[in-house]
C-alpha cells in the first residue's frame, strides 16, 4: 500500500528507537530519580562505535563535557553556523548540512530540541530527530564523547564548553552504525534528515543562466544548500586521522596541502552556502555569494575575500552590514562568476518542490511506495540490460488533470535507497540508481521485455549515480505512465522507496480540483500484480 508521506515533517511525534522502548524522557526520569549519568547501551563508548572496519590507531578516551570544561553549556547565545568545526572525521557533508540548518530556527528546532541542558534536569543524556524513509525517529545518545589529551577530537564548537554540535554529530554516528559510517557523503543526504525536504542538484558550468536567481531564491524561501568541488581521489578515514593529528601537532600533512586550491579552496570537500547578495562596485552590480567551509577556517584569498581591496568600494554601511562579525571562521564571499568557474556542484534541499524558476507557489500531493531489488527475481539492472530489465518492480501512474492553463502535468519523481551507510560495516554501499518512465500499454499486465525492445522512455533520471537518492523534474501530458526503478547492473539487492510529488497550482478557495497523479498499481513480480486502492490527501505547503 502507498504510505503517505510530508515534506517538512509537519507535528508528527518522532518514534522512540531505543532497544529497551523507552523514551528519552523516561530515560532522563530514571537516571535523576537514581543518581546516575546515562550510559547508552545501544552506542557504547568503545572503539566499535568509532570504527568498523579497523583498529583504532591512537589511543582514545570518551570523556563527558563536565571532564572537559568547567561550566559546559548546549548551546550558548543560539545555535549558530559558527559551532560548526570539522574535527578528523571525514564527514564535512554533514557538517556542511547542519551548517545550513541552522538558518532554518524552525528546523532546527526539531532536530535539535531545547528540552535539555548540563543545568538542573542533567542527567548525561541527549535526544535528537532525523527524517528517515518517511519517518521522524527519536535518538538517544548519552554524553560521552571521543577526546585526545582532553580534547574533542570529532565535530565541535568554536566556544570550548558548548556541546550542541558535537552530540548531534554522535547521535547521527549512531543512526547510522558508527562515526566512520559517516566517512564521505553527499550533503543532500543529511539537508534531507534534517527536513524531510526534496532535493535538487545542479552543474555550475551546464546550469541555467539564471541560477543567481534561482539560489537567492531558495535561500529566500528557506531552502538548504551546499556546494562542492570535485576531486577524483578520495582520502581514507586514516588519511583523514593522521591529518587531523598533524594539525593537532602543528604540523601540515602532504595529503592535506595537496587538496588545497591556490586560492584556498579545498577539493572533495562539501561547504554550505549561507547567503547571496548584489553590491554596488564602481558603478555596477556585482553578485556575491557567502561560502562557509566547515573546518572553521581555511578561506577563499581571492577578490571579494575578508580583506580584499573590493570592500574599499562598496558603500561604508552596506560593507558593515554584509561583512558583520567577519573573522578567519571558515566563511568568506566571492564573486558568483568565481564560484561557478571554482566550485562543481550546488545541492539544494528544498522544504517543498515548488520549481525554483518562477514565482508560483503550488499545492503538493506526495505518495510514498516501498520496494525491493531481489537477485533473481526484481533486481533487473537498467536499460542495457534488456533481458532482464522488464523483471524490476514497475509502478504505475496515472496523471490526471493538467497544470492551470497548461496541457502538462508537474511531476518529481525521486527514488532512494534505503539503509546503505548502515550496511557498510557488512562491505555494502551506495548502489548506482536510477528509473526510467514510459508511456503505460492500456492493458493491466506486467509488461514483458518485448516491449522495452520497442518502445522508448518517455522521462528518466539524468544520470545512475551511486548516491542515496536521485530526483528529477518532469512536464508530461496527462495520461498513463509505467515508472521502473533500477539498479545500473542487475543482481545488486537493496530496499528503496520512492517519493512522487504531484504539483497543482493554487486555486480560490472553495473551488474543486481533480487530483493531479492516480498511482493505479504496482507490480512487484512477473507474476504479481497488486492492486492499490490509494487515499489521496493534499498537501498545501
Amino acid at each position: 500500500m502507498p504510505l503517505q508521506s510530508t515534506l517538512s515533517g509537519g507535528c508528527s511525534r518522532a518514534i522512540d528507537t531505543q532497544s529497551d522502548g523507552k523514551s528519552f524522557e523516561q530515560l532522563r526520569k530514571e537516571c535523576l530519580q537514581n543518581g546516575v549519568l546515562f550510559e547508552d547501551p545501544d552506542f557504547p563508548a568503545t572503539d566499535s562505535s568509532l570504527f568498523f572496519s579497523q583498529s583504532a590507531p591512537i589511543q582514545f578516551e570518551w570523556k563527558r563535557p563536565k571532564e572537559l570544561c568547567d561550566n559546559p553549556k548546549f548551546i550558548t547565545g543560539g545555535a549558530d553556523r559558527t559551532d560548526i568545526c570539522q574535527g578528523q572525521l571525514g564527514d564535512c557533508w554533514l557538517l556542511a548540512a547542519i551548517a545550513s540548518l541552522t538558518l532554518k530556527k524552525d528546523s532546527l528546532a526539531r532536530v535539535v530540541p531545547h528540552d535539555q541542558d548540563f543545568d538542573s534536569n542533567y542527567a548525561g543524556i541527549f535526544h535528537f530527530q532525523f527524517w528517515q524513509h518517511n519517518k521522524w525517529l527519536d535518538i538517544v545518545v548519552d554524553d560521552r564523547l571521543p577526546t585526545v589529551r582532553n580534547r574533542l577530537i570529532m565535530l565541535h564548537s568554536a566556544s570550548n564548553n558548548e556541546f550542541w554540535s558535537a552530540l548531534l554529530e554522535k547521535a547521527y554516528a549512531k543512526l547510522h552504525g558508527s562515526y566512520e559510517s559517516l566517512k564521505g557523503g553527499s550533503t543532500m543526504e543529511a539537508m534531507e534528515d534534517f527536513t524531510g525536504g526534496v532535493g535538487e542538484m545542479y552543474d555550475t558550468k551546464t546550469g541555467p543562466d539564471n541560477l543567481f536567481s534561482v539560489m537567492k531564491k531558495a535561500l529566500d524561501r528557506g531552502s538548504m544548500m551546499g556546494c562542492s568541488i570535485n576531486v577524483t581521489t578520495p582520502k581514507t578515514f586514516l588519511i583523514l586521522l593522521l591529518n587531523w593529528c598533524a594539525c593537532f601537532l602543528q604540523t601540515t600533512s602532504s595529503a592535506e596541502s595537496e587538496a588545497r586550491t591556490s586560492t584556498g579552496l579545498v577539493k572533495g570537500h562539501a561547504y554550505s552556502i549561507t547567503g547571496l547578495e548584489e553590491v554596488n562596485y564602481r558603478g555596477r552590480k556585482v553578485k556575491l555569494i557567502r561560502v562557509r567551509n566547515p573546518w572553521g577556517q581555511v578561506e577563499w584569498n581571492g577578490p571579494w575575500s575578508d580583506q580584499s581591496r573590493e570592500w574599499d568600494y562598496v558603500d561604508r554601511a552596506e560593507k558593515t552590514r554584509i561583512l558583520q562579525n567577519s573573522t578567519e571562521d571558515g566563511e568568506f564571499w566571492m564573486e558568483f562568476e568565481d564560484f561557478k568557474r571554482s566550485y562543481d556542484k550546488v545541492e539544494i534541499c528544498n522544504m517543498t518542490p515548488d520549481a525554483l524558476t518562477d514565482n508560483t507557489k503550488r499545492h503538493w500531493e506526495v505518495s510514498l511506495f516501498e520496494g525491493q531489488w531481489i537477485r533473481g527475481a526484481t533486481a533487473g539492472g537498467c536499460r542495457n540490460y534488456i533481458d532482464t530489465f522488464w523483471t524490476n518492480p514497475q509502478f504505475k501512474l496515472e496523471l490526471q488533470d493538467a497544470d492551470d492553463d497548461d496541457d502538462v502535468c508537474s511531476v518529481v519523481i525521486a527514488l532512494m535507497q534505503k539503509n546503505r551507510r548502515k550496511l557498510r560495516k557488512e562491505g555494502l554501499d551506495m548502489e548506482t540508481i536510477g528509473y526510467a518512465v514510459y508511456e503505460a500499454p492500456d492493458d493491466n499486465e506486467h509488461v514483458n521485455k518485448d516491449f522495452f525492445r520497442y518502445h522508448a522512455s518517455k522521462a528518466r533520471s539524468k544520470t545512475y549515480i551511486n548516491l542515496r537518492e536521485v530526483s528529477e523534474r518532469f512536464t508530461l501530458p496527462p495520461g498513463k505512465y509505467l515508472l521502473v526503478p533500477t539498479t545500473f547492473q542487475p543482481h545488486k539487492e537493496a530496499d528503496f522507496i520512492v517519493r512522487i510529488f504531484s504539483e497543482k497550482k493554487a486555486t480560490e478557495k472553495g473551488s474543486k480540483n481533480e487530483y493531479v497523479v492516480l498511482i493505479t498499481d504496482m507490480w512487484l513480480l512477473p507474476a504479481e500484480i497488486i492492486s492499490l486502492k490509494h487515499e489521496k490527501k493534499r498537501h498545501d505547503l
